[in-house]
């Protein structure tokens, strides 16, 4: 009992700081769509890989919410997220920078109505169960219940598997990310329970989408 409270105050400290975070700055679209140079030559381009910690597709960020961009951002300023090379483009971006950024990718995929998802196995449900996913990411894991927290439906299913696992990882100065409540779920499950949940996900429909821009169509 004392564990569940305890990780159900941290979900409510999360979810009043980010919303607090995201009023803080007025993003402009407009605005956005000239600063993302620096985003596009890996988030714009359809099945781009990146090779660091492991192979994997960049993930799709176009129809993510605007407030889960800027805390990921932030969270690269901070070193909370440890990836060097977008740490080095978030400590480049003001407050402002970071909110028409976010602004422009939120809007550049209307947000549908959410889809039925298609069941998951025996197995995979006992997994999501375990790691409460829904109570967080939302509906269809694709309306989450507070502003910094990601759309994860149809996310490339092996981006999320490096995503999860680096929930898991501890005093690496170059890869990990710092997030109590997700590291506390992580380290439930093996590798491999993992990669069954991240698949899952992967495999249902969501807004998520990699819009080229005009330079790579």
């Amino acid at each position: 009992m004392n564990q569940t409270l305890t990780t159900i105050f941290a979900l409510t400290v999360a979810c009043v700081t980010g919303m607090a975070q995201a009023q803080e700055v007025r993003g402009d679209a407009k605005a956005g769509a000239s600063k993302v140079a620096m985003c596009i030559g890996c988030h714009g381009i359809q099945g781009y890989q990146a090779s660091f910690p492991e192979v994997h597709k960049v993930p799709m960020i176009s129809g993510q919410g605007a407030g889960y961009i800027a805390a990921a951002l932030v969270a690269y300023q901070k070193g909370e997220r440890k990836h060097p090379t977008m740490r080095s483009i978030a400590n480049s971006l003001t407050d402002q920078d970071i909110a028409d950024v976010s602004a422009f990718y939120e809007k550049q995929v209307p947000a549908g109505a959410a889809k039925p998802v298609h069941e998951p196995s025996v197995q995979v449900a006992e997994l999501l169960k375990r790691g409460a996913c829904i109570s967080c990411h939302g509906d269809n894991f694709a309306k989450p219940i507070d502003p910094s927290y990601p759309k994860i439906a149809g996310q490339h299913a092996d981006y999320l598997y490096v995503a999860l696992k680096s929930y898991k990882i501890e005093k690496n100065p170059q890869v990990g990310r710092t997030n109590g409540v997700m590291a506390g779920i992580a380290q439930q499950f093996t590798n491999q329970e993992l990669k069954q949940l991240a698949g899952y996900i992967g495999g249902l429909d969501g807004d998520l989408k990699t819009v080229p821009q005009s330079k790579f169509r």
